[in-house]
């Protein structure tokens, strides 16, 4: 989970960052997106997720309950289905071929063992061509733009097998 406290300097930082536009919140100050995060905290079908690799920050998923978001209202939920917005914040040290597209294929298969869902669905703002491209490439599939309350958004799919639980 996100921590409030220890973790919102890093995300301010990434949502300030050049290339973040998309996400939406680069205009907050520190404790404006401290009080966004605690709105998401307090939600039942809504979940912040710092996701970090060796320990260091690189990444914060959002997981949500689509019929509990206004992605429902346009599209028909499916059982299985969980919503996801991911913000890539941090690069390895070196450069790594692929990074973003494996980051997010490994995030579609903890959230699927995680929650069981089987399908991972996307809506990211329409006019990011960057990330349509490398969510093609893990194997989304582009499903079709529609309007949501704050953007134009392209809905992505991304069929997942839940791995059995080791005991």
């Amino acid at each position: 989970m996100l921590d409030l406290d220890a973790d919102i300097p890093t995300l301010h930082a990434w949502c300030t960052a050049r290339g973040t536009a998309f996400w939406g919140l680069g205009g907050l100050s520190v404790d404006e997106l401290r009080e966004t995060y605690a709105v998401v905290d307090a939600m039942a079908h809504h979940h912040a997720l710092l996701v970090r690799i060796d320990g260091a920050p690189v990444a914060l998923v959002q997981a949500y309950e689509p019929a509990h978001d206004p992605v429902g209202e346009v599209y028909d939920v499916q059982p299985g289905d969980l919503g996801a917005h991911v913000l890539v914040g941090a690069r390895p040290p070196r450069p790594v071929t692929g990074y973003s597209a494996r980051l997010l294929r490994e995030m579609c298969q903890v959230l699927a063992d995680g929650t069981g869902a089987t399908r991972i669905v996307g809506e990211p703002d329409a006019r990011n061509t960057a990330l349509l491209r490398v969510v093609e490439r893990v194997g989304f599939t582009l499903g079709p733009e529609v309007d949501l309350p704050t953007k134009r958004a392209r809905l992505t799919f991304y069929e997942v097998t839940p791995q059995p639980s080791v005991s």
